[in-house]
């Protein structure tokens, strides 16, 4: 034993030991990982399950569908939230940032384990390299461990909030436009289903995010959907407060049966309006962000330049 001690730290410095242990507790968890999660399910188990699933289905408070062609379809337990808010607030998520798949939930969960995993042996892995070449402490041979698994355990989680404010700032973007496309639709005689399938044509080269949205708005009042929760699912998808007022307009408008034109023109003017202030605040906030970069690129040349020489000669007379 002491032998074969001497040969581990030798190779793998001090801590050579109980890095072997860590890696070998590692690797029994993804041997066992497999196992539990092929787990046979007791049949009495699984007739109850179907049973509650039926009940769900008659309520109308089934969280999510199968799909027999899905291969995570069996770890859906192990991968997807079984609180309804929760499964709610990340699918709610995923649609914003374009992900519309109905297993969009458990896909998402399902990277965000692969990444920790990958990310734990890379850390493993170098944690290992950097003990054979030098002695490490224990906190940073943890920190090598266990921060390539954090990092790539929050990097989906990281993308997703991109995409969803990039999706968002798109749709903002567009809208003002589409408003206008809708208004002279609607004044021409088209009806305000029309208008919104003719706008989505329309946008589809320029702003394909907000064309996207208009099509699914488009194709849910074909199947026969109340244009009212089209319309409120719509503002919610897009996570944007300008067509959450709009919802809001068209739903008074058609309550209250005035002129749907009438609202239109109002609100798109309102949206243009909106749309330069925001131009005009991002104009005035650009100075301030130049300052930093103006300063830490100028001043040192012209430091250099205006002090130098007399730095250099002051130098010379004392050498």
């Amino acid at each position: 034993m002491e032998a074969l001690q001497n040969l581990i730290n030798e190779h793998l410095g001090p801590y050579g030991a109980l890095m072997l242990v860590g890696l070998l507790g590692v690797f029994l968890i993804l041997i066992t990982l497999p196992v539990l999660l092929k787990k046979e399910v007791d049949p009495l188990d699984r007739l109850k399950t179907n049973a509650r699933q039926d009940q769900k289905t008659a309520k109308g408070e089934k969280l999510r569908t199968g799909n027999d062609k899905d291969k995570l379809e069996k770890y859906s337990n192990f991968l997807e939230p079984q609180d309804a808010e929760e499964y709610s607030a990340v699918k709610l998520k995923l649609l914003q940032a374009g992900y519309r798949s109905k297993n969009a939930v458990r896909i998402y969960h399902f990277i965000q384990l692969a990444f920790s995993i990958c990310g734990l042996l890379a850390g493993v892995i170098y944690a290992i390299f950097a003990s054979s070449q030098s002695t490490v402490t224990t906190q940073n041979l943890a920190l090598m461990i266990l921060g390539p698994a954090i990092a790539m355990y929050l990097l989906p989680r990281y993308w997703v909030t991109r995409r969803q404010q990039m999706r968002r700032e798109a749709i903002q973007n567009g809208f003002p436009d589409s408003l206008d496309m809708m208004l002279v639709c609607v004044e021409a005689g088209q009806s305000l289903d029309q208008s919104i399938i003719r706008v989505a044509r329309e946008l589809q080269a320029g702003f394909p995010e907000l064309a996207e949205e208009y099509e699914t708005v488009s194709q849910e009042m074909k199947a026969g959907k109340d244009k009212t929760s089209v319309l409120k699912d719509m503002a919610e998808r897009s996570g944007t407060p300008d067509i959450s007022s709009f919802v809001t307009v068209l739903v008074q408008s058609q309550q209250f049966g005035t002129s749907i034109a009438d609202a239109l023109r109002v609100y798109a003017s309102e949206m243009r309006d909106k749309r330069v202030m925001r131009a005009e605040e991002a104009a005035n906030k650009l100075p301030t962000k130049m300052t930093l970069a103006t300063m830490m690129l100028t001043v040192p040349p012209l430091m250099a330049i205006l002090i130098g020489p007399s730095i250099y000669a002051i130098m010379e007379n004392l050498g």
